[in-house]
């Protein structure tokens, strides 16, 4: 990923004031090293005090394709400097005014006695007189900017934001490149799941691969062996696979893992969706009824897989594992009034990866509202902090990002065969329930470890849609 970073002045300023040019240029070098991070390249094309120098950096940031940049108010500029840079790559920026300390030292700049070296001691710290004339301008251009308003050092505050606009920004990166394979169809009649997927193709920059149940099918017929039993000794090393559990059962639930794996590989994906009731075929009921397992792994591997055709929440599970915290498939499964918690989960794959120690294999009888049985996973979110997220369609169409923060507490969970977990939430079980289904969810969201509404908020901002926390 490349970001683009400039800084702006005035080239009448360096011959006045001597020092000041050199002295800004070392507080942006500061800056492009602070920014370095594995994975992404600075592109730093210096000091921009001319119009000249607006338009080759405006060029050269076109050139090098930057996903986002960001201007360091280095001292007063004139917007018409600033302007032609971010016009010509159309790319999101981020303004730092970033004062070189957190105050002038009064007494020693008045003993400069010399008015000229006062005013350009004045100079290298005037940021914030830029940036009144500089959102005024992007405003009036309509173009969107974020600013970070703080000090170059001694401030980790604001360097906790500039870092996340860049974790934003390579997730940003990872969805708009993401192959979301779409395998079955919906379930029948969960209208609120249905999907506009040219709007989530125009604004997310998501690819859908269609995948025929078939191609899942005869893989299963060209299979090695040896791939088999070494998915068999993975699942028994990867989940604590209960003694009910049969070994022709692990035997077909590897078998289909390692089919899924070759259909991934083959279509590239990066996500994907499926449902399948298999009605009128025996084999293709025994095929989906072991298909959770190799969906676990393949989640836990961070290509989530979510039930039920629910394109809209693989997304939200894709979005929480590329910030690195999980992303389990899950839905409302019932309150506790004594606990003021929400029970949460869901049948079918969960993200094993952030589970509370060990993740159970049960066999089930009947898979609840669907075909057949067979085996199913039974996990809890490891206990903390949590983030939740959805992505709805608004009633304008509009997909938006739905964010709540809560934690995962211990205490007793239905030991159904399922993904399950308690969460509590600030604004209590009631409030929490009452705020999220106000903004018109589908029924199912996401979770993940840790609180990062800040980042999604960004990463919402990068994508251009709008998000919602309700806690």
């Amino acid at each position: 990923m490349k970001i683009g970073l400039f800084g702006i002045g005035l080239d009448t300023y360096w011959p006045q004031f001597e020092g000041l040019e050199f002295r800004l240029r070392q507080y942006q070098s500061e800056i492009a090293d602070k920014l370095a991070q594995p994975g992404v390249e600075i592109v730093d094309v210096g000091l921009v005090d001319s119009p000249k120098a607006a338009q080759d950096a405006a060029e050269r940031f076109h050139q090098e394709n930057v996903t986002l940049i960001f201007l360091y108010v280095s001292t007063y500029a004139l917007s018409s400097t600033v302007l032609p840079v971010v016009q010509k790559a159309k790319v999101p920026v981020i303004v730092l005014n970033l004062q070189p300390v957190k105050a002038i030292d009064y007494a020693a700049f008045n003993a400069l006695g010399n008015r000229t070296k006062m005013t350009g001691e004045w100079l290298a710290h005037c940021q914030a007189c830029s940036v009144p004339e500089i959102a005024n301008v992007f405003r009036r251009s309509g173009i969107p900017f974020h600013q970070i308003t703080g000090t170059l050092r001694d401030d980790p505050e604001a360097w906790t934001e500039i870092n996340d606009w860049i974790t934003a920004a390579a997730v940003a990166d990872k969805i708009r490149s993401c192959r979301v394979g779409l395998m079955g169809h919906y379930y029948c009649g969960m209208l609120d799941i249905y999907s506009d997927l040219t709007k989530l193709s125009a604004r997310l920059g998501i690819h859908f691969e269609d995948v025929e149940t078939q191609e899942l099918k005869g893989e299963l017929s060209r299979l090695d062996p040896q791939s088999v039993t070494n998915r068999i000794a993975e699942i028994h090393e990867h989940f604590a696979v209960q003694s009910d559990c049969s070994d022709d059962e692990i035997r077909k639930a590897a078998e289909t893992s390692v089919a899924l794996d070759n259909v991934v590989e083959r279509h590239r994906l990066g996500a994907m969706a499926y449902f399948f009731s298999g009605t009128g075929d025996d084999a293709y009921v025994d095929l989906i009824s072991t298909i959770i397992v190799g969906n676990s792994m393949l989640t836990a591997r961070g290509i989530p897989v979510a039930g039920e055709y629910e394109v809209k929440n693989v997304l939200a599970m894709k979005i929480l594992d590329s910030f690195g915290i999980g992303g389990s498939f899950t839905e409302f499964y019932a309150m506790d009034f004594i606990d003021d918690v929400v029970l949460m989960g869901h049948d079918g794959p969960g993200h094993t990866a952030i589970a509370e120690g060990k993740t159970k294999i049960k066999p089930l009888k009947e898979f609840h509202g669907k075909v057949g049985q067979g085996l199913s996973v039974e996990m809890s979110v490891k206990h903390g902090p949590v983030t939740v997220l959805s992505v709805i369609d608004a009633p304008d169409g509009e997909p938006r990002l739905l964010i709540a923060e809560g934690e995962s507490v211990p205490g007793p969970i239905l030991e159904i065969g399922n993904t399950n977990s308690r969460y509590r939430f600030p604004l209590g079980a009631k409030g929490f329930v009452d705020a999220w289904c106000q903004r018109g969810p589908a029924h199912h969201c996401a979770i993940g470890v840790g609180h990062i509404a800040s980042r999604l908020e960004k990463l919402a901002a990068l994508l251009g849609i709008e998000s919602i926390s309700v806690c």
